[in-house]
């Protein structure tokens, strides 16, 4: 797994390429932690080269929007891949975690 990061004004755009699975799942939540716990209010995970998302990377992403909330920030997913989107959809997260299918539109969302 490869995470990269971009940082505009109002919003940092976290991207990850490969699995977040049982073996990088911890690399994943240190990378949100670190921006969560640094006063970034606004993520946008994008995830168009996440092939895998397991139950943990769930646990992670709800953890870090209930973080951001009472702080007025919020964490959104930008161009979900299909296994992503089938995860999210299982989980029912659309409804917790806000999906834009673009990065432009989930960074314009802000």
């Amino acid at each position: 797994m490869e995470i990269t990061t971009r940082d505009y004004r109002r919003v940092s755009v976290i991207r990850v390429v490969g699995r977040i699975d049982a073996n990088t799942v911890a690399q994943f939540e240190d990378k949100l932690k670190e921006y969560v716990e640094t006063d970034h209010l606004h993520l946008v995970f994008e995830a168009d080269a996440t092939t895998f998302l397991n139950s943990s990377g769930v646990r992670v992403l709800i953890s870090a929007q209930k973080a951001l909330k009472p702080r007025g920030g919020r964490l959104v997913i930008a161009q979900p891949s299909e296994r992503v989107t089938e995860v999210l959809q299982i989980a029912g997260l659309e409804s917790v975690i806000p999906v834009y299918p673009t990065t432009e539109a989930a960074v314009g969302a802000f």
